[in-house]
């Protein structure tokens, strides 16, 4: 996500990545209670909020996990905005009403906004992905499951008990499969306006 120097802030995504509990409690430490201050504000309670940044954790670690996340802005920032558009979608989810938000709680720079719009769709792409992943047959998991983890083409097909030629071309076939379901996908149109 950019070429900048990484900000110091990166410590913090790190963390995630090595399960560092020092660091983690400090995360809890210095930005929960402004996240559950925002969500208490906004129809919300402690539990929901705790929730909230739990899912948005998750969201981290897998970005950084799968596309090497670098911050180039303070993480208590993009931290707070990522938290603040989950729950303001959950609101979304739960009503049919307009929502309405109490913004008097912090104001984001630009780079914290790039950073989290580019979160959220990491977000949904990953969210579409995996439903229509699970859409495929079981024998189209398990090839790209194992395609995913085994690079050398030939230790899955020995693994799947298939020859080679066989392994390829049914990858492709699933690969091809899976490409479709994705692109008839309503999500998918939604996705192509905001890239």
């Amino acid at each position: 996500m950019g070429n900048t120097k990484p900000h110091a802030d990166q410590k913090y995504i790190d963390a995630l990545l090595q399960n560092d509990t020092a660091i983690l409690t400090e995360i809890y430490q210095k930005f929960a209670p402004k996240v559950i201050g925002y969500i208490k504000k906004n129809s919300g309670n402690e539990t929901q909020a705790k929730d909230i940044i739990q899912e948005t954790l998750i969201v981290l670690y897998k970005q950084a996990k799968e596309k090497g996340l670098k911050l180039t802005c303070p993480f208590d920032a993009y931290f707070f905005l990522l938290c603040k558009r989950k729950w303001i979608n959950e609101l979304k989810k739960k009503s049919n009403n307009e929502v309405t938000i109490n913004e008097g709680v912090v104001s984001i720079d630009d780079e914290s906004a790039r950073f989290a719009e580019e979160t959220a769709l990491f977000e949904a792409k990953h969210e579409l992905f995996t439903e229509m992943f699970d859409q495929l047959g079981k024998a189209c998991k398990e090839l790209l499951k194992a395609t995913f983890t085994i690079k050398s083409m030939e230790e899955v097909a020995q693994k799947l008990g298939q020859s080679y030629g066989y392994v390829r071309k049914k990858k492709s076939l699933c690969i091809g499969q899976l490409t479709q379901l994705v692109q008839e996908a309503p999500k998918f149109n939604q996705l192509k306006h905001l890239l």
